[in-house]
């Protein structure tokens, strides 16, 4: 891939100058105690427990029976290894998610303004397969919420699905070869295959302000936004704000989407902000099927199949998708752990260059829409590109032109000092708010497994958390690992990773079900050999980029676990998601025997 072109890269003296600037900038935004910082939403907000959309859970009968396949997770990980699970003609799978309905992060998220940021021709999978073509290039959430439930119906999900409960333990047994599930609704069955696709961005996170807990109005997180209180729903119309002074707290993705449609509505919105996003052209329009080639079979996994080429460094032709991803496709270097460039002269100095010309594009789109200068130069980004998540917005910027609308910049303080019973205070000015909002994202790569929330047992009483404790996690292509029989995982771990993520769990979905159909072909257990299992944690430990120096250098943000690095190491394949996928393929075809065992004798 040609790096994005630069006219004028900058000088040895203007480059210098910039990285004093970030560097300065980053020192004013770091905090000491590093993702310490923020705490747990469940422990003294309770309604984080709670279930907006069915309040009143209905009692049911603990379950007592045998399935084929268990799935932990109704978002679309588990939707999609569902779904191939049923083309690979296994009957009997039943999904359990602690939500009332399939969806995963998109029930949850309902907050207004919502849409995926990713293409929605590409981003929603199973195109092709369900016949469906989004209206908008970028979809609603609540699009994206009932094309999930599209999926789930047409693939017979949700026949013994089990909603509004948690797993609560997986248990391997080993004279039964199955594994013994526990909930919190007092079920316990057997399955002889568990896939657990549990997610990476499932737990809400709050900031650590002290006071917090002394604050007498209303609060709540954007993945529980409270429409009982503001009124209206995603696309707007919050009456019950019309005579509140509201403030929120986060400026990332999510503040991006929602702060636009809150100052529609508050009577006086304040924004609180540590770090300004990159806030890139979104241009969100209809697109017709003729427009997608929706006319043609197998148009969906063509434009994603482009797309991911493209974001991932690989040649591709014309681009389909043709947005400010693709556009800017090559500063994801350093954005993804499995993207790398080898053999290029002097690569790090036009990386550099080209990255100096987005950032500088960026910046200056904020001096042309935002018309108080103070309020501009606070919502400039003074970082790298792939440092934080892009963000993109036609709405965004114009919202602070708004008399009703104060942004509040906290980095001279690195964040919010403190919380009173009236609002918040900043600089030693307390701003009184009735309702606050925290827009303060979620707790990455924290799933029920990697926070011991679902404890794993395997074979001969071992947990899984401790044998990752002793050694690392370790894993054959990120999905399965020895003494945990039939047990198939599903993530980033030692996998490949892409900016579209459901591009990567629809390649993930198909190869779960490929081994579940495998092994039951050939009456084995999944469960790599040794051999295996070394070999591909080599693979990944060999060809690890070296990016731990550019995010040490970065504001912090979750990318450098706020601003304390991020080390480099065997944490995904290396060499990018495409490789990866043809990887696979291959391998199903010629030496799937790998994952598998025979049900008598245990691995050498």
């Amino acid at each position: 891939m040609t790096l994005p072109h630069c006219d004028t890269p900058p000088t040895p003296q203007e480059a210098a100058d910039l990285r004093e600037r970030y560097r300065v900038e980053r020192e004013r935004r770091i905090r000491p105690e590093g993702p310490g910082q923020y705490r747990s939403t469940t422990a003294e907000f309770g309604y984080f427990a709670a279930d907006p959309y069915v309040p009143d859970t209905a009692e049911r009968e603990p379950v007592h029976d045998v399935v084929d396949v268990a799935i932990v997770g109704g978002g679309f990980g588990g939707i999609l290894a569902g779904a191939r699970l049923r083309t690979q003609g296994v009957a009997s799978v039943r999904v359990i998610d602690q939500g009332g309905d399939f969806g995963g992060t998109w029930y949850w998220n309902r907050y207004p303004g919502i849409h995926c940021d990713i293409e929605s021709h590409v981003y929603l999978p199973l195109l092709d397969e369900t016949g469906y073509v989004p209206e908008w290039k970028y979809a609603p959430g609540e699009e994206i919420r009932r094309h999930a439930v599209r999926i789930a119906e047409q693939f017979d999900l949700y026949e013994s699905a089990l909603f509004s409960t948690t797993v609560t333990g997986l248990t391997w047994d080993e004279p039964a070869r199955q594994w013994r599930v526990t909930t919190d609704r007092g079920d316990v069955f057997r399955a002889t295959y568990v896939i657990t696709a549990t997610g990476t961005l499932t737990e809400p996170k709050l900031p650590g302000i002290p006071g917090i807990e002394d604050y007498k109005g209303h609060t709540f997180h954007t993945s529980r936004w409270d429409y009982g209180y503001t009124g209206g729903h995603s696309g707007g119309g919050m009456t019950g704000l019309a005579d509140k002074r509201v403030g929120v707290v986060g400026t990332g993705a999510t503040g991006v989407q929602v702060i636009p449609k809150l100052a529609e509505d508050a009577g006086h919105l304040y924004v609180f902000q540590r770090t300004p996003s990159a806030v890139d052209v979104r241009g969100q329009r209809r697109m017709s099927p003729q427009e997608v080639g929706a006319d043609r079979p197998g148009w969906a996994a063509e434009r994603r199949e482009n797309f991911l080429r493209i974001v991932s460094g690989e040649s591709a032709g014309r681009d389909l998708v043709a947005d400010r991803w693709t556009e800017s496709a090559a500063l994801l270097e350093k954005l993804l752990p499995s993207f790398r460039r080898d053999g290029e002269p002097d690569f790090e100095s036009a990386y550099e260059a080209a990255d100096h010309a987005t950032m500088n594009q960026i910046r200056e789109r904020v001096a042309k829409e935002v018309a108080d200068a103070t309020t501009a130069d606070a919502l400039q980004p003074w970082y790298r590109y792939a440092c934080k998540r892009p963000t993109f917005s036609d709405t965004y910027l114009p919202t602070f032109n708004r008399d009703d609308v104060t942004l509040v910049d906290t980095a001279d303080s690195h964040g919010i000092e403190r919380m009173t019973e009236r609002g918040v205070v900043v600089g030693g000015v307390e701003y009184e708010v009735d309702c606050l909002i925290f827009a303060t994202g979620f707790s990455v790569g924290v799933s029920g497994i990697t926070s011991g929330k679902l404890p794993v047992t395997g074979r001969d009483g071992v947990e899984l958390l401790h044998t990752w404790a002793d050694r690392g996690p370790r894993t054959l292509h990120g999905f399965t690992s020895i003494g945990f029989p039939n047990l198939i995982r599903m993530g980033s771990l030692q996998n490949a990773s892409s900016v579209n993520f459901t591009n990567i769990l629809d390649e993930q979905a198909l190869h779960a079900a490929a081994l579940v159909a495998a092994a039951q072909q050939k009456d084995a257990l999944v469960e790599p050999t040794p051999e295996a299992e070394d070999a591909w944690m080599e693979t990944c430990a060999q060809g690890a980029p070296d990016h731990e120096w550019f995010h040490a250098e970065c504001t912090p943000g979750y990318y450098n676990r706020e601003g304390r690095g991020r080390p480099n190491g065997p944490t995904a394949y290396p060499h990018g998601a495409v490789a990866f996928h043809d990887l696979l393929r291959r391998w199903r075809e010629e030496n799937i025997d790998e994952a598998l065992r025979p049900k008598s004798g245990t691995p050498a």
